[in-house]
């Protein structure tokens, strides 16, 4: 284990931290705009599909799901308080 990133081994905490990441990488995406993290998250899901444990598989879906749903009221949010013309 990598010792700058220690983790608890409860599961409240763990839980945290995987909340934080699906967050950070959230906001990754976005910056990195519609475009680029369109790309981005269909190489994800290549990548998913060649994953062989299927229950594994799934939970990366569901994560990535999460990820994309969050990614999409963030960019509603941030073009409805554009004021462009």
């Amino acid at each position: 284990m990598n010792e700058k990133f220690k983790t608890q081994a409860d599961v409240e905490t763990l839980a945290q931290e995987v909340a934080c990441l699906k967050t950070l990488v959230t906001y990754m995406l976005k910056a990195l705009g519609q475009a680029d993290a369109g790309r981005v998250i269909l190489n994800i899901e290549r990548a998913i599909s060649e994953v062989a444990d299927e229950q594994q598989a799934e939970t990366f879906r569901n994560t990535l799901n999460q990820i994309k749903n969050s990614l999409s009221s963030i960019m509603i949010l941030t073009s409805s308080k554009c004021n462009c013309a």
